[in-house]
């Protein structure tokens, strides 16, 4: 398993997004280019080189243009890694490796209640309600959830209140970041 997380979002330019442009299929360009703001295009291309990056540094042949998507809209690569993307306003995160993986990192905000009481059981709810941070203790959580349904290959589609206790057949791992939390979901297998 290899991971990358790039924190110089100062990065995030017109320039360097000239620079990944050729860098890329001409799906991958047509499908950054849709979005309207400079953030969506940027994260789209800086988080496709990393992987790129990833796999070269590990003897891969695959390149972007060998990249599908399942159904369910998770990128794959035929015959290759399985990989993982992930970006947030403070960080991007990637990571590869040959058994399923899902990555999330999530930066660190105000806690909405509402939110807690919709994704978290009442065992999270009140790990996060007794926590001297409350705001990182629910994104710690949000991370592994995410992760485990981006391993999963699902996506959100379930009722998030069960997803952490119902783990079989992988780990989770979270890490804390200045003012983001990442969390990666490997197949145990």
């Amino acid at each position: 398993m290899r991971y990358l997380i790039n924190e110089d979002m100062s990065l995030c330019t017109e320039a360097d997004v000239e620079r990944l442009l050729p860098l890329v299929s001409r799906q991958r360009r047509d499908y950054a280019m849709r979005y309207r703001h400079l953030f969506g295009r940027w994260t789209t291309l800086k988080t496709y080189e990393m992987v790129q990056q990833l796999l070269q540094e590990e003897g891969y042949l695959a390149t972007i243009d060998d990249w599908l998507y399942t159904p369910e809209g998770k990128p794959f690569i035929p015959g290759g890694p399985c990989f993982s993307i992930s970006h947030c306003k403070n960080a991007l995160a990637v990571a590869i490796d040959d058994r399923p993986i899902g990555i999330d990192i999530e930066s660190i905000r105000p806690l909405i209640p509402a939110l807690v009481e919709r994704t978290m059981n009442l065992d999270e709810q009140q790990l996060i309600a007794s926590d001297s941070d409350p705001a990182r203790a629910f994104i710690r959580l949000w991370t592994r959830k995410e992760a485990l349904l981006k391993w999963k290959g699902t996506g959100i589609v379930e009722d998030l209140r069960g997803t952490l206790s119902e783990i079989s057949g992988c780990d989770i791992r979270t890490w804390d970041g200045k003012d983001y939390v990442v969390s990666m979901a490997i197949d145990k297998g």
